[in-house]
């Protein structure tokens, strides 16, 4: 007996059903494989998941992509797996920072906020002492009125004598006169405990004044004698007088209330002032005190356009005269100093150029 047409109509259309859905699936997993190779050329995806958040076994053999010689991605071959996805991708530059003005100071500074100009353990810098001047009022009227007298006779004497005098005369007045200031030395050399020194001042006086024809000559630089400056202001100073109040004296410039009693001692020692005749001792102190400005010519370049001249020329002369009094106990060997006070020449006044000192009996 046949069944009803109805009841076929079910098992007849069962196997066309389960063809239509299995094609329905087959489009569904193609979708899916389109959209995500889609998403792997426009950007990364994540392996583990499709773009509905599902869990894909396969993910990585999708994720492998490369950019040909057209720049146009395409899947990796199997050879390619091991290569990166963006072969030829160049790395990003980064964009130049704007330089900061209190970063582009002459004292770097690393990363870690390192400035090598304000080290914390850098030493503090040297502070050399001041003059003690509690006489500066008085000084600097002294001052002004020995640099008047200085423009309008000493200096242009001296420009004069340099420019009529030749320089090898020049040079033997200079050395005439050094020469008369050894005993002096030698006494002084003697008083502060150096007989070395004593005996090397007298030994350059004999030498000068014999070989060297009264001094004009130096053949004692020559035998390698030293020529060393020494005066009681220097002697009173190894002694223990080290702090003494600056003074300006009329017509004869800077000294301390030390060496000014200083040369009461080294006045009856001058050679020069030894001379009884003054038709001869003052012209003689005369071409002397012209002599020892033309030695000062050179500084004077120094001193034009000075703020305060008075300062300058007291505390250039201060230090160098507490050079010449206790620089021969430095340490040996300290090239670190100034040329100007290594040179131990003497470009003050010297006590024998003084027409007239409270020593003198008459």
């Amino acid at each position: 007996m046949a069944a009803p047409a109805g009841e076929n109509a079910p098992v007849a259309d069962a196997p066309s059903t389960t063809v239509e859905s299995r094609a329905a699936e087959a489009s569904t997993v193609e979708a899916s494989t389109a959209e995500s190779g889609a998403d792997a050329e426009s950007g990364p995806v994540d392996a583990a998941q499709n773009p509905q958040g599902t869990p894909v076994a396969d993910a990585p053999a999708a994720a492998c992509i490369r950019l040909d010689a057209n720049g146009v991605a395409v899947p990796c071959e199997p050879a390619d797996a091991g290569t990166p996805a963006v072969a030829d991708a160049q790395p990003p530059v980064e964009a130049e920072q704007p330089q900061d003005a209190t970063t582009s100071s002459a004292a770097p500074v690393d990363q870690e906020g390192y400035n090598p100009v304000a080290d914390p353990t850098l030493p503090e810098p040297a502070v050399l002492p001041g003059t003690y001047d509690p006489w500066e009022r008085y000084n600097r009227r002294m001052h002004r009125i020995n640099n008047a007298v200085d423009r309008r006779v000493a200096r242009p004497l001296a420009r004069a004598y340099v420019r009529v005098v030749p320089r090898p005369i020049r040079l033997g007045v200079g050395n005439f006169f050094n020469n008369l200031g050894q005993p002096v030395s030698a006494v002084n050399a003697l008083l502060q405990g150096r007989p070395k020194q004593a005996a090397q001042s007298l030994g350059r006086f004999a030498l000068n004044s014999t070989l060297g024809i009264g001094g004009i000559f130096d053949p004692a630089s020559d035998a390698q004698l030293p020529n060393k400056s020494e005066d009681f202001g220097q002697t009173l100073g190894v002694w223990g007088w080290k702090r003494s109040r600056y003074v300006e004296l009329p017509l004869f410039g800077p000294r301390t209330l030390r060496d000014s009693l200083g040369m009461f001692g080294d006045a009856p020692l001058s050679p020069l002032r030894q001379v009884e005749a003054d038709r001869i001792r003052i012209p003689l102190q005369g071409v002397q005190l012209v002599d020892v400005r033309a030695q000062l010519l050179s500084t004077d370049s120094l001193r034009e356009g000075a703020e305060d001249d008075y300062s300058l020329v007291r505390d250039a002369w201060s230090q160098r005269r507490a050079y010449q009094i206790f620089g021969d106990r430095m340490s040996p060997g300290d090239e670190q100093l100034p040329d100007y006070l290594l040179d131990d020449t003497n470009p003050q006044v010297p006590v024998g150029a003084m027409p007239v000192m409270p020593t003198d009996g008459n």
